[in-house]
């Protein structure tokens, strides 16, 4: 059960929430599996009492999973929670977390039936204030402790089983650092063993769903210890930017005067600490994260590898990225090919879809480009601009949702990478989401993006674009059906024409023409196409 804990902190490196609830990180909790904490609304377990929930056993799906990851048994992480946990709260309706204490993303109210949604805005179209009361909520997380969480110091092995819990305290902030790190670490395989073919956030179909159940989560804890209901998240648009436009004291940190490596001292984050960011030697020692402070943020925009990241993302890559009409495609890994994920992660080139592993896209250019914390995968997050890029990544994944429109059932069920089928529990998320969950327009979940919101071309155009697909399509139909309809109107006319001249010829009565009566003007051509 220790052990659970350690995978639970793990996780929270990767751009997702996995971490253990400080209620269930107890002897007790770990070696009876269970995780069901009481609400404190009426003292018991998962709020039953109220209805809002009940502890129940986990189902865990049985679908087979991709060829990536040859072993079973020796990673915590998989079949998740199980190794620490088979027994969690299942709330109803709209009530959520992991003692069912708190409401649904897009809702809210003392019984969760009020529906909300709030807007993610540009970062340079907030006011002064707004920008340095974001600023502010950043620094607080990185200072405040976790009420309700703590993250693993040990494997479930190296906790005795869970007679030895092995937990700690963390900040806010690097509890989410701590979960990206945790979801997209090796395997310990033991002595000097790892195996590095594994994530359970990226490289695979749960990249997108991970990290937009990730930002809400971090989201909601910014909101709970700032008592701010709405704030938002908000992004940077770095489509065709020439430069880090975000790297200045005002916002994100500038560059020191004399190392450029490092963030200018005017910048409060040049004083933040990393953590998680030595993989070799956690592997080396066959240990795991325990977040200490590493030294400060490193960051150098721009003097990367050119010819891996030649520069930032253009508008053109990314309207390319949308027109892919697969979301994942063949071993559904970082090979995949016309892949939108995999084009949008940026293991496929941008320009044609073909699997590139020796080039960074899209997203990954942008780690890449910034030179410094946030180019290793498990420290990413350490870098506050990790934030701001990824709601901007997620806006592009909802352009595609609502351009598409795909059915949930379109997220892989099986074979996928381990951690990735959509009935897969996300590492290390406790309270539990399946990443299907999240395979959903943005709205369901309570936010959209103001760039989104306001009626531009692109957006009509958008909208209209599965409609023409489809026409196109069927186009050959359509037009052998205006063919053979206007056969039938002909033929129709025809007979019509002669049953009047019939008509009029036994008629005593000369008919007016109808050329200027009221039947006449509404008379009108119509397509049926």
């Amino acid at each position: 059960m220790s052990l659970l804990a350690m995978g639970f902190l793990l996780g929270i490196l990767q751009p997702c929430t996995g971490q253990f609830p400080r209620a269930c990180a107890n002897t007790e909790n770990l070696l009876r599996k269970e995780c069901c904490p009481p609400w404190d609304g009426d003292g018991s377990p998962c709020g039953q009492l109220s209805r809002r929930g009940s502890c129940q056993s986990i189902l865990l799906s049985q679908a087979p999973l991709g060829p990536q990851f040859p072993f079973s048994g020796v990673d915590d992480r998989e079949d998740w929670p199980s190794v620490f946990y088979n027994r969690t709260c299942q709330c109803r309706g709209n009530f959520m977390g992991f003692n069912c204490g708190e409401c649904k993303f897009g809702f809210s109210g003392a019984d969760c039936t009020e529906r909300r949604v709030r807007t993610r805005r540009n970062i340079f179209r907030l006011s002064t204030s707004e920008k340095d009361k974001f600023l502010a909520y950043l620094n607080l997380a990185k200072s405040t402790p976790s009420r309700d969480y703590v993250i693993a110091t040990g494997t479930y092995a190296q906790m005795s089983n869970g007679s030895n819990p092995m937990f700690r305290n963390i900040n806010v902030y690097d509890l989410f650092v701590w979960m990206h790190y945790y979801a997209s670490r090796d395997t310990l395989l033991g002595g000097s063993n790892v195996w590095r073919d594994i994530d359970f956030a990226h490289e695979a179909p749960g990249f997108l769903p991970w990290h937009r159940a990730f930002l809400l989560l971090w989201e909601r804890e910014i909101q709970k210890i700032t008592g701010d209901e709405n704030f938002t998240i908000p992004y940077w648009d770095w489509r065709d930017a020439a430069f880090c436009e975000v790297c200045t004291n005002e916002y994100m940190g500038g560059r020191h005067p004399t190392n450029p490596n490092l963030l200018s001292p005017a910048s409060f984050f040049s004083s933040w600490q990393v953590i998680c960011t030595r993989s070799e030697e956690y592997n080396s020692q066959q240990a795991l994260c325990n977040a200490t402070s590493e030294g400060p943020i490193l960051r150098n925009p721009g003097n990367n590898d050119k010819s891996r990241t030649p520069r930032l993302p253009s508008s053109a890559e990314v309207e390319f990225c949308l027109s892919l009409s697969q979301y994942e495609s063949g071993t559904m890994d970082k090979m995949a090919n016309y892949s939108f994920r995999n084009t949008l992660e940026g293991f496929a080139d941008p320009s044609t879809a073909i699997s590139n592993i020796s080039q960074s896209g899209l997203h990954n250019a942008l780690h890449i480009y910034m030179n410094g914390s946030m180019s290793q995968v498990q420290g990413s997050a350490n870098d506050p601009i990790f934030v701001l890029h990824h709601a901007f990544v997620d806006s592009i994944f909802e352009r595609w949702l609502r351009r598409h429109r795909p059915l949930r059932e379109i997220y892989p069920a099986a074979n996928a990478p381990i951690g990735h089928n959509r009935e897969n529990y996300m590492v290390p998320f406790i309270p539990l989401y399946r990443n299907g969950e999240f395979f959903v327009p943005s709205r369901e979940l309570g936010y959209d993006y103001q760039y989104l919101e306001e009626p531009e071309f692109g957006s009509f155009q958008d909208f209209l674009i599965p409609y023409l697909e489809q026409a196109r399509q069927i186009w050959a139909w359509l037009v052998g059906a205006a063919v053979i309809g206007g056969i039938i109107t002909a033929l129709l006319t025809g007979i019509a024409l002669a049953c009047r001249k019939k008509r009029r010829e036994t008629s005593a009565e000369i008919q007016p023409l109808l050329t200027d009566s009221e039947d006449y003007n509404n008379m009108s051509y119509q397509s049926h196409l």
